[in-house]
């Protein structure tokens, strides 16, 4: 049984003319003792008070010993050795280019254990200044982009709290920008009316547009760009007119790896309309025809449904260039790829299909997610659900 006695007393120190202290803190992980040192107390009584303070936090086991790790030391530790453990490849990527762009750079040299709430506020503040923005040097971050710091942050710093490195949680203390104000993210959502999309449709499959498939498919099913690209034909019963959904391209700094669905709600199969099983049917035999060319068989299980002919994978971000050259040249407003899948929610929310459909569909980790994100149109439907319900209990109009 280990012996603790951190009891003592202040002492004067005859040059300096201030007080200080020495206490047991205890054994260190191999069983020899350590020592606790303060000094440079103006008076006696200031010494007595932090000497009590330390000695009740060793009796509790709630003290921290004393490190010289900067904020910058920790996070680049955290970043090598934890995170990578935790998150997806593409997640550690984003957090470390934050983290090193937005945080190293400005309060990398601040000792760790001397980071607070003060300090985490001015960090936040200036990242809303213009300058802070490197794309635009003229504007500062977005209060989402800012919170999105202040997020990973709390993560990194929760770890030093639960590795004994830091006795709490800084970013507790701080004020990052309102969730409020940041939560309605409906506004960023680019999509196209129905109307646009059909044309986009239309001049796509009526151009001999190769790729008309990889099209269709996400603008009927609301799938994720590296869910669409990442389909095999053994995820397709075309007979059945189903789509498993159990993997996905991802993009780190430009390098694809496959990984599992962004959520576990994103592992999914999903129903397919009988033009867009006609769409697939009509890909996969000008894939039988290119192969027949090259040499080889019919397309295998484990090919890739849209790509080379050879089966290998179409690039994410091959895709992307592709579709926007396409909305470019057919004279519609631009909405990226990621807009097929928002157009799709934004429509059949529209046309009444229950947002839980929707949110299973999308692969939603929850309908509250889907309901933020598309609360510009499930706002509108209030009215209307007013209505339809009234109706049912009061057919006859209104009397003036």
């Amino acid at each position: 049984m280990s012996r603790r006695n951190p009891t003592a007393s202040p002492k004067r120190d005859p040059k300096a003319g201030t007080w200080y202290f020495v206490i047991d803190g205890g054994e260190t992980d191999d069983g020899r003792r350590k020592q606790i040192r303060r000094r440079g107390f103006p008076t006696k009584k200031s010494a007595v008070m932090e000497l009590n303070r330390l000695a009740g936090a060793v009796a509790s086991d709630t003290h921290v010993d004393m490190t010289a790790m900067t904020v910058g030391d920790y996070l680049e530790q955290w970043l090598a050795s934890t995170l990578p453990l935790t998150v997806a490849s593409s997640t550690a990527f984003s957090y470390r280019s934050n983290m090193r762009l937005h945080v190293i750079d400005r309060i990398g040299s601040v000792r760790l254990q001397r980071l607070n709430g003060p300090t985490l506020n001015r960090l936040y503040a200036d990242l809303l200044e213009p300058g802070a923005n490197i794309r635009s040097p003229d504007r500062g971050l977005s209060r989402r982009t800012v919170r999105y710091v202040h997020t990973i942050l709390h993560r990194a710093l929760g770890d030093a709290v639960r590795h004994g490195v830091l006795l709490r949680n800084p970013a507790d203390l701080a004020d990052p920008p309102s969730t409020k104000a940041t939560a309605q993210r409906s506004d960023k959502v680019r999509t196209w009316t129905a109307a646009e999309l059909a044309w986009f449709l239309r001049r796509s499959s009526g151009g001999n547009d190769r790729d008309f498939a990889l099209w269709r498919l996400i603008a009927s099913t609301g799938m994720r760009r590296g869910e669409a690209v990442g389909l095999r034909w053994g995820d397709v019963d075309l007979a059945a007119g189903t789509l498993t959904i159990t993997r996905a391209l991802t993009v780190t700094n430009h390098v694809v790896e496959i990984s599992a669905p962004k959520t576990t709600a994103g592992s999914r199969s999903i129903a397919l309309d009988a033009r867009t099983v006609a769409s697939l049917v009509d890909h996969r035999a000008m894939r039988v025809s290119e192969r027949e060319l090259l040499g080889i068989g019919p397309p295998e299980p484990a090919d890739y449904v849209v790509g080379d002919p050879d089966g290998s994978y179409l690039h994410p971000e091959a895709a992307s260039k592709r579709f926007d050259r396409r909305a470019a040249r057919y004279g519609l407003p631009h909405i990226g790829v990621h807009g097929l899948r928002h157009t799709w929610a934004t429509l059949a929310l529209r046309a009444g299909v229950h947002p839980k459909v929707v949110q299973e569909r999308l692969g939603h980790s929850s309908i509250t997610v889907t309901l933020s994100i598309y609360s510009h149109v499930t706002d509108g439907l209030d009215l209307g659900a007013a209505e339809q319900v009234a109706a049912l209990f009061d057919p006859s109009p209104p009397v003036d």
